[in-house]
Protein backbone atom coordinates (compact mmCIF):
# COMPACT_ATOMS: atom_id res chain seq x y z
CA UNK A 1 0.00 0.00 0.00
CA UNK A 2 1.75 3.30 -0.93
CA UNK A 3 1.86 6.70 1.20
CA UNK A 4 -0.83 8.40 -0.02
CA UNK A 5 -3.68 5.33 0.27
CA UNK A 6 -2.41 4.48 3.61
CA UNK A 7 -2.68 7.99 4.84
CA UNK A 8 -6.30 8.48 2.75
CA UNK A 9 -7.70 5.26 3.68
CA UNK A 10 -6.51 6.59 7.74
CA UNK A 11 -7.86 9.81 7.46
CA UNK A 12 -11.15 7.44 6.52
CA UNK A 13 -10.92 4.91 9.15
CA UNK A 14 -10.69 8.23 12.22
CA UNK A 15 -13.89 9.61 10.04
CA UNK A 16 -15.29 6.02 11.11
CA UNK A 17 -14.10 5.79 14.89
CA UNK A 18 -14.96 9.45 15.21
CA UNK A 19 -18.46 8.83 13.78
CA UNK A 20 -18.93 5.36 15.60
CA UNK A 21 -20.09 4.12 12.34
CA UNK A 22 -18.09 0.54 10.85
CA UNK A 23 -14.88 0.27 11.68
CA UNK A 24 -13.85 -3.40 11.54
CA UNK A 25 -15.22 -6.39 9.38
CA UNK A 26 -14.36 -9.75 10.05
CA UNK A 27 -14.07 -11.79 6.43
CA UNK A 28 -13.99 -15.54 5.79
CA UNK A 29 -13.07 -15.78 2.33
CA UNK A 30 -13.10 -19.51 2.92
CA UNK A 31 -14.64 -22.12 5.69
CA UNK A 32 -12.52 -24.79 4.30
CA UNK A 33 -9.38 -25.31 6.75
CA UNK A 34 -6.46 -28.27 6.60
CA UNK A 35 -6.71 -28.33 10.78
CA UNK A 36 -9.26 -29.79 12.63
CA UNK A 37 -9.13 -27.14 15.99
CA UNK A 38 -10.92 -28.80 18.87
CA UNK A 39 -12.55 -25.23 19.16
CA UNK A 40 -13.78 -24.96 15.71
CA UNK A 41 -16.47 -26.46 13.14
CA UNK A 42 -15.03 -24.32 10.14
CA UNK A 43 -14.11 -28.09 8.42
CA UNK A 44 -17.48 -29.47 9.43
CA UNK A 45 -19.47 -26.82 7.60
CA UNK A 46 -16.86 -26.27 4.29
CA UNK A 47 -18.60 -26.08 1.19
CA UNK A 48 -16.55 -26.85 -2.28
CA UNK A 49 -14.35 -24.02 -3.67
CA UNK A 50 -16.77 -23.23 -6.78
CA UNK A 51 -19.82 -22.13 -3.99
CA UNK A 52 -17.18 -19.77 -2.31
CA UNK A 53 -17.36 -16.33 -3.77
CA UNK A 54 -15.10 -15.58 -6.51
CA UNK A 55 -12.33 -12.91 -6.94
CA UNK A 56 -14.64 -10.75 -8.93
CA UNK A 57 -17.43 -11.21 -5.96
CA UNK A 58 -14.77 -9.94 -3.74
CA UNK A 59 -13.75 -7.24 -5.52
CA UNK A 60 -17.55 -5.95 -5.63
CA UNK A 61 -17.59 -6.25 -1.96
CA UNK A 62 -14.71 -3.85 -0.91
CA UNK A 63 -16.50 -1.60 -3.23
CA UNK A 64 -19.52 -1.58 -1.74
CA UNK A 65 -18.25 -1.68 2.03
CA UNK A 66 -15.97 1.43 0.99
CA UNK A 67 -19.42 3.25 1.29
CA UNK A 68 -19.00 2.68 4.86
CA UNK A 69 -15.71 4.36 4.72
CA UNK A 70 -12.01 2.04 5.06
CA UNK A 71 -12.20 -0.31 7.76
CA UNK A 72 -9.89 -2.40 9.29
CA UNK A 73 -10.71 -5.77 7.50
CA UNK A 74 -9.48 -9.13 9.32
CA UNK A 75 -9.99 -11.51 6.42
CA UNK A 76 -9.17 -15.11 7.61
CA UNK A 77 -10.79 -18.59 6.90
CA UNK A 78 -11.18 -21.66 7.61
CA UNK A 79 -7.65 -21.11 6.31
CA UNK A 80 -7.60 -18.46 3.62
CA UNK A 81 -4.06 -19.65 1.87
CA UNK A 82 -6.49 -22.31 0.71
CA UNK A 83 -7.41 -20.38 -1.87
CA UNK A 84 -4.80 -19.46 -4.53
CA UNK A 85 -6.57 -16.22 -4.85
CA UNK A 86 -5.89 -14.86 -1.54
CA UNK A 87 -3.44 -11.95 -2.41
CA UNK A 88 -5.44 -10.99 -5.06
CA UNK A 89 -7.99 -10.72 -2.39
CA UNK A 90 -6.31 -8.78 -0.03
CA UNK A 91 -5.35 -6.55 -3.15
CA UNK A 92 -8.91 -5.70 -3.67
CA UNK A 93 -9.74 -5.09 -0.04
CA UNK A 94 -6.34 -3.03 0.31
CA UNK A 95 -7.67 -0.51 -1.94
CA UNK A 96 -9.73 1.19 0.47
CA UNK A 97 -9.24 -0.58 3.60
CA UNK A 98 -6.48 -1.66 5.65
CA UNK A 99 -6.16 -5.69 5.01
CA UNK A 100 -5.04 -7.67 8.24
CA UNK A 101 -4.81 -11.22 7.12
CA UNK A 102 -4.72 -14.30 9.57
CA UNK A 103 -3.51 -17.52 8.87
CA UNK A 104 -2.31 -20.65 10.30
CA UNK A 105 1.00 -20.67 8.45
CA UNK A 106 0.48 -24.36 6.88
CA UNK A 107 0.53 -23.11 3.44
CA UNK A 108 3.09 -19.58 3.97
CA UNK A 109 6.20 -19.74 1.55
CA UNK A 110 8.64 -17.06 1.06
CA UNK A 111 6.49 -16.41 -2.82
CA UNK A 112 3.14 -16.60 -0.64
CA UNK A 113 4.42 -14.02 1.65
CA UNK A 114 6.04 -11.67 -0.65
CA UNK A 115 2.72 -11.80 -2.85
CA UNK A 116 0.79 -11.07 0.29
CA UNK A 117 2.88 -7.92 1.43
CA UNK A 118 2.69 -6.32 -2.49
CA UNK A 119 -1.13 -6.90 -2.23
CA UNK A 120 -1.44 -4.29 0.60
CA UNK A 121 -1.46 -6.52 3.66
CA UNK A 122 -1.13 -4.66 6.46
CA UNK A 123 -0.68 -7.04 9.37
CA UNK A 124 -0.67 -10.81 9.06
CA UNK A 125 -1.11 -12.92 12.40
CA UNK A 126 -0.10 -16.40 12.49
CA UNK A 127 -1.89 -18.80 15.35
CA UNK A 128 -0.02 -20.48 18.04
CA UNK A 129 -1.68 -21.30 21.16
CA UNK A 130 0.93 -23.58 22.94
CA UNK A 131 4.66 -22.80 23.50
CA UNK A 132 5.34 -26.60 23.08
CA UNK A 133 5.12 -28.24 19.88
CA UNK A 134 3.20 -31.12 20.95
CA UNK A 135 0.53 -29.27 22.75
CA UNK A 136 -0.24 -27.06 19.47
CA UNK A 137 -0.21 -30.01 16.75
CA UNK A 138 -2.50 -31.91 19.61
CA UNK A 139 -5.03 -28.81 19.66
CA UNK A 140 -4.55 -28.42 15.93
CA UNK A 141 -4.58 -32.46 15.14
CA UNK A 142 -2.08 -31.88 12.98
CA UNK A 143 1.34 -33.04 13.24
CA UNK A 144 3.89 -29.93 12.20
CA UNK A 145 1.29 -27.09 13.02
CA UNK A 146 3.79 -25.84 15.56
CA UNK A 147 7.06 -25.66 13.14
CA UNK A 148 4.82 -25.06 10.10
CA UNK A 149 3.74 -21.68 12.28
CA UNK A 150 7.01 -20.71 13.67
CA UNK A 151 8.72 -21.04 10.33
CA UNK A 152 5.51 -18.78 8.68
CA UNK A 153 6.31 -16.07 11.05
CA UNK A 154 9.91 -16.17 10.35
CA UNK A 155 9.34 -15.76 6.73
CA UNK A 156 6.43 -13.49 6.82
CA UNK A 157 9.10 -11.13 9.08
CA UNK A 158 11.60 -11.88 6.40
CA UNK A 159 9.82 -10.38 3.89
CA UNK A 160 7.73 -7.72 5.87
CA UNK A 161 8.10 -3.87 4.65
CA UNK A 162 8.38 -3.06 8.11
CA UNK A 163 10.21 -6.20 9.44
CA UNK A 164 8.38 -7.98 12.76
CA UNK A 165 6.98 -5.13 13.20
CA UNK A 166 4.01 -6.07 11.22
CA UNK A 167 4.01 -9.62 12.41
CA UNK A 168 2.39 -11.17 15.05
CA UNK A 169 1.44 -14.08 17.23
CA UNK A 170 -2.30 -14.42 17.42
CA UNK A 171 -3.00 -16.84 21.09
CA UNK A 172 -6.19 -17.23 22.33
CA UNK A 173 -6.88 -17.23 26.00
CA UNK A 174 -8.14 -21.35 26.73
CA UNK A 175 -8.57 -22.85 30.33
CA UNK A 176 -5.50 -24.92 29.46
CA UNK A 177 -2.77 -22.33 28.17
CA UNK A 178 -2.50 -19.96 30.57
CA UNK A 179 0.35 -21.23 32.41
CA UNK A 180 1.85 -21.08 28.83
CA UNK A 181 1.18 -17.68 28.17
CA UNK A 182 4.41 -16.50 29.57
CA UNK A 183 6.82 -18.77 27.05
CA UNK A 184 4.34 -18.22 24.43
CA UNK A 185 5.55 -14.56 24.30
CA UNK A 186 8.98 -15.67 24.93
CA UNK A 187 8.72 -17.91 21.89
CA UNK A 188 7.61 -14.45 20.07
CA UNK A 189 10.16 -12.08 21.53
CA UNK A 190 12.89 -14.33 20.39
CA UNK A 191 10.64 -14.17 16.82
CA UNK A 192 11.20 -10.29 16.81
CA UNK A 193 7.09 -9.89 15.76
CA UNK A 194 4.49 -8.64 18.09
CA UNK A 195 1.71 -10.84 19.85
CA UNK A 196 -1.85 -10.58 20.70
CA UNK A 197 -4.34 -12.13 22.48
CA UNK A 198 -8.60 -12.74 22.29
CA UNK A 199 -10.62 -14.37 24.72
CA UNK A 200 -12.07 -17.81 23.39
CA UNK A 201 -15.54 -18.20 22.36
CA UNK A 202 -17.53 -21.27 22.28
CA UNK A 203 -21.10 -20.01 21.60
CA UNK A 204 -22.13 -19.42 17.72
CA UNK A 205 -22.46 -22.20 14.64
CA UNK A 206 -18.79 -21.49 13.99
CA UNK A 207 -17.92 -22.53 17.63
CA UNK A 208 -17.13 -25.99 19.54
CA UNK A 209 -16.71 -27.00 22.95
CA UNK A 210 -15.15 -30.27 21.99
CA UNK A 211 -11.57 -29.77 23.45
CA UNK A 212 -11.16 -26.72 24.91
CA UNK A 213 -12.97 -24.09 27.14
CA UNK A 214 -12.55 -20.63 28.17
CA UNK A 215 -10.63 -19.69 31.25
CA UNK A 216 -12.97 -19.18 34.26
CA UNK A 217 -10.50 -17.34 36.60
CA UNK A 218 -9.47 -13.43 36.39
CA UNK A 219 -6.67 -13.28 34.35
CA UNK A 220 -6.78 -9.04 33.42
CA UNK A 221 -4.02 -8.66 36.54
CA UNK A 222 -1.97 -11.64 35.35
CA UNK A 223 -2.15 -10.58 31.57
CA UNK A 224 -1.11 -6.57 32.49
CA UNK A 225 2.24 -7.59 34.42
CA UNK A 226 3.10 -9.70 31.72
CA UNK A 227 2.51 -6.15 29.50
CA UNK A 228 5.43 -4.53 31.82
CA UNK A 229 7.92 -7.43 31.04
CA UNK A 230 6.95 -8.07 27.16
CA UNK A 231 6.07 -4.42 25.67
CA UNK A 232 5.94 -6.66 22.42
CA UNK A 233 2.37 -7.38 23.62
CA UNK A 234 -0.05 -5.41 21.48
CA UNK A 235 -3.16 -5.25 23.89
CA UNK A 236 -5.91 -2.38 24.54
CA UNK A 237 -5.71 -2.20 28.30
CA UNK A 238 -9.51 -1.85 28.21
CA UNK A 239 -10.13 -5.28 26.53
CA UNK A 240 -8.01 -6.77 28.86
CA UNK A 241 -9.77 -5.03 32.12
CA UNK A 242 -12.77 -5.98 30.51
CA UNK A 243 -12.20 -9.68 30.40
CA UNK A 244 -12.58 -9.83 34.59
CA UNK A 245 -15.97 -7.64 33.94
CA UNK A 246 -17.37 -10.20 31.26
CA UNK A 247 -16.37 -13.28 33.35
CA UNK A 248 -18.28 -11.55 36.39
CA UNK A 249 -21.24 -11.35 34.16
CA UNK A 250 -21.02 -7.00 33.14
CA UNK A 251 -19.45 -6.56 29.96
CA UNK A 252 -20.63 -3.64 27.81
CA UNK A 253 -23.56 -3.45 25.39
CA UNK A 254 -22.46 -5.21 22.64
CA UNK A 255 -22.08 -3.17 19.53
CA UNK A 256 -21.56 -5.43 16.71
CA UNK A 257 -23.52 -4.62 13.62
CA UNK A 258 -23.21 -1.15 14.84
CA UNK A 259 -19.31 -0.68 14.91
CA UNK A 260 -18.11 -3.99 13.21
CA UNK A 261 -19.79 -7.09 11.60
CA UNK A 262 -19.37 -10.12 9.90
CA UNK A 263 -18.98 -11.37 5.84
CA UNK A 264 -19.09 -15.09 5.59
CA UNK A 265 -17.37 -16.76 2.57
CA UNK A 266 -21.11 -16.06 0.50
CA UNK A 267 -21.17 -12.56 0.80
CA UNK A 268 -23.78 -13.27 3.81
CA UNK A 269 -23.86 -10.32 7.05
CA UNK A 270 -24.19 -10.72 10.04
CA UNK A 271 -23.31 -8.77 13.43
CA UNK A 272 -20.39 -10.52 14.46
CA UNK A 273 -19.11 -14.09 13.72
CA UNK A 274 -20.60 -15.32 16.93
CA UNK A 275 -23.83 -14.36 15.45
CA UNK A 276 -23.41 -15.59 11.80
CA UNK A 277 -26.51 -17.87 11.96
CA UNK A 278 -28.25 -14.58 11.56
CA UNK A 279 -28.14 -13.93 7.49
CA UNK A 280 -28.85 -10.19 7.94
CA UNK A 281 -28.05 -9.40 4.08
CA UNK A 282 -26.04 -10.17 1.31
CA UNK A 283 -22.59 -7.63 0.38
CA UNK A 284 -22.38 -9.16 -2.36
CA UNK A 285 -25.53 -8.84 -4.14
CA UNK A 286 -27.31 -5.63 -2.04
CA UNK A 287 -25.83 -2.06 -1.93
CA UNK A 288 -24.72 -0.44 1.32
CA UNK A 289 -27.21 1.14 2.50
CA UNK A 290 -29.65 -1.70 2.13
CA UNK A 291 -26.92 -3.80 4.37
CA UNK A 292 -26.19 -1.11 7.01
CA UNK A 293 -29.93 -0.75 7.45
CA UNK A 294 -30.81 -4.31 8.19
CA UNK A 295 -27.44 -5.33 10.16
CA UNK A 296 -28.57 -1.55 12.04
CA UNK A 297 -32.28 -3.61 12.67
CA UNK A 298 -30.98 -6.45 14.26
CA UNK A 299 -31.82 -6.51 18.07
CA UNK A 300 -29.69 -9.41 19.06
CA UNK A 301 -26.45 -7.76 19.85
CA UNK A 302 -27.86 -5.06 21.92
CA UNK A 303 -28.25 -7.84 24.87
CA UNK A 304 -25.77 -10.65 23.69
CA UNK A 305 -23.67 -10.66 26.15
CA UNK A 306 -22.11 -14.32 25.57
CA UNK A 307 -18.35 -13.08 24.25
CA UNK A 308 -15.51 -10.74 24.82
CA UNK A 309 -12.95 -11.59 21.84
CA UNK A 310 -10.64 -9.23 20.48
CA UNK A 311 -12.75 -8.59 17.67
CA UNK A 312 -15.63 -7.39 19.73
CA UNK A 313 -13.46 -5.61 22.62
CA UNK A 314 -11.07 -3.53 20.27
CA UNK A 315 -13.99 -1.90 17.98
CA UNK A 316 -16.02 -1.05 21.40
CA UNK A 317 -12.97 0.37 22.61
CA UNK A 318 -12.18 2.58 19.06
CA UNK A 319 -15.72 3.29 18.58
CA UNK A 320 -18.32 2.05 21.17
CA UNK A 321 -16.84 4.24 24.47
CA UNK A 322 -13.89 5.58 23.53
CA UNK A 323 -11.18 7.05 26.13
CA UNK A 324 -8.10 8.95 25.99
CA UNK A 325 -6.35 5.71 26.92
CA UNK A 326 -7.64 3.59 24.07
CA UNK A 327 -6.43 6.14 21.43
CA UNK A 328 -3.18 5.81 23.19
CA UNK A 329 -3.18 2.09 22.80
CA UNK A 330 -4.32 2.00 19.64
CA UNK A 331 -1.54 4.24 17.90
CA UNK A 332 1.27 3.27 20.39
CA UNK A 333 0.18 -0.80 20.11
CA UNK A 334 -1.15 -0.86 16.23
CA UNK A 335 -0.10 2.65 14.42
CA UNK A 336 3.25 3.67 15.47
Amino acid sequence: MNATRYLWNGASLLRSFVSGGISHVNVQITNRCNMRCGFCTFPDRAVAPRDELELADWKRVAKTLARAGSVVCSIEGGEPLLRADAPAIVEAFAEHHFPWFYTNGWFVTEAVARDLWRAGAVEIGVSIDYATREKHDESRRLAGAFEHAVTAIRTLSATAPRGGRQVHVLSILLHDNLDELEPLLELSRSLGVRHMLTFLSTYGIYRSGRAQQPPREKVAGRILALKKRFPHLAIFKSYVEGIDRFLDGRPPPCGAGLHAMNIDHLGRVSPCIELAHIDAANIAREPWFDVKRKLAAVEEPRTCERCWTLCRGSSEAMCGRPRLGDWKDFVTEFVL
